[in-house]
């Protein structure tokens, strides 16, 4: 992938899952997986949110895992976690994908959800525990000498 923002997920919107479990997909998600030539995504989980991956994106991250998972015991258990509670989640015709029941379920994912772009793929968060997860970064993460030093190492 090259440097181009066309080809990352980036920022976060707050949005509504239905009641049958559909998200609309942002148009500058959109857009980047029409420029990856990607007509759905890959959905997973971990870290109690959804990781949502274009497929050609997700077939690189599920070959490191495979690579990974003949190493340990610890990696072959990842490989069943993350791929294994995958699903294939191409967009509708009005950029809607349907999240599968246990994937809702596992992410607690009701009404109100952000969609956060992390690059090479994007998130979908319970609204409440994204607030959350800001918040523990801004009062307690921030306030780690190793934290900030990790940060002020990236050039910020």
């Amino acid at each position: 992938m090259g440097a181009c923002s066309m080809e990352r997920f980036f920022g976060a919107s707050d949005h509504t899952i239905d009641e049958k479990g559909r998200i609309i997909v942002p148009v500058r998600f959109r857009q980047v997986l029409e420029t990856l030539g990607s007509h759905g995504v890959v959905v997973s989980r971990m870290d109690k949110t959804l990781f949502v991956y274009p497929y050609g994106r997700w077939s690189e991250v599920a070959e490191k895992i495979n690579s990974q998972a003949e190493k340990s015991d610890t990696m072959r258990r990842f490989r069943r976690f993350f791929i294994g509670n995958a699903s294939d989640c191409p967009c509708d015709k009005q950029g809607r994908i349907l999240i599968p029941p246990d994937l809702r379920s596992y992410a607690a994912l009701e009404k109100d959800i952000t969609l956060v772009g992390v690059t090479d793929h994007f998130e979908v968060w319970n609204r409440e525990k994204w607030k959350s997860e800001n918040a523990m970064m801004e009062e307690e993460d921030m306030k780690k000498e190793e934290v900030r030093n990790e940060i002020a190492n990236l050039g910020l």
